[in-house]
């Protein structure tokens, strides 16, 4: 049957928070098969901008750590999810509103028992988490707008880090390298003349090689972003909203 005859767009496609949505409206208690590795998938990505929104909300190292591996363990394990918004659906804002209501109840009772032991086998790194937070800039910005700009930022890493992983497998690591500064900015970036001297280019030739990593960046920073809404339509207003958080 074609997408069409199912009464989709033939443009749908897929996404792992769609995936976990449809899982969810199953009615189960707990999420099973793609459902659950879909939503283990987007857990192992995006811990660290709760991490980070609950340390400028003045949680310790500890208690940050805590928080959100027993949110993730809630999340997996409970029916958390059929709060979520499937017509409208992204998965960052529904992250940062459960997650508000999660440690709001915490606070009502004692954290003595460790949380997220459930959670071992998803490699949520959340030991790196205070090291990470102590390279966060010393700014006034709140609590919510640390989490959406680290979760752009966690965006932009995850799709460089898959254009450094083609690049790596296509035998071009070195080349990605010098055309990276290009692509993502920071300073200083060199300019075309200086980059085809270092990889014995013409500039012309490095004009044209940066030119298609951009393409294929925002190509693969689409399909990132793809990933975490329930909706294709809804990528575009997405991905300004990064913009808009950087």
């Amino acid at each position: 049957m074609t997408a069409e005859q199912e009464g989709r767009p033939a443009r749908f496609r897929t996404t792992r928070w769609s995936v976990v949505a449809a899982a969810s409206a199953e009615g189960s208690a707990g999420l099973e098969g793609d459902g659950r590795a879909a939503l283990e998938s987007l857990c192992a990505a995006y811990w660290y901008p709760l991490y980070a929104f609950a340390r400028r909300r003045g949680e310790s190292h500890d208690a940050a750590q805590d928080l959100v591996q027993g949110f993730f363990a809630a999340l997996l394990e409970k029916r958390y999810l059929a709060d979520a918004d499937r017509d409208r659906g992204r998965f960052r804002t529904f992250l940062i509103t459960a997650f508000r209501n999660f440690a709001s109840k915490e606070r009502e009772r004692a954290r003595a028992q460790k949380r997220g032991g459930d959670l071992a086998h998803l490699s949520l790194d959340v030991e790196t988490g205070d090291g990470r937070y102590a390279l966060e800039p010393r700014d006034d910005l709140t609590p919510e707008r640390v989490f959406e700009r680290r979760w752009a930022l966690t965006v932009i890493e995850r799709a460089l880090d898959r254009l450094r992983e083609e690049a790596e497998s296509a035998g071009r690591a070195e080349l990605f390298g010098h055309l990276l500064p290009h692509v993502a900015g920071g300073a200083p970036v060199p300019t075309h003349a200086e980059t085809a001297q270092a990889l014995g280019m013409t500039a012309g030739a490095v004009k044209v090689a940066v030119h298609r990593l951009r393409r294929r960046y925002r190509d693969v920073l689409r399909a990132e972003i793809a990933e975490t809404v329930s909706d294709p339509d809804h990528v575009d207003a997405e991905l300004q909203h990064l913009i808009d958080a950087l």
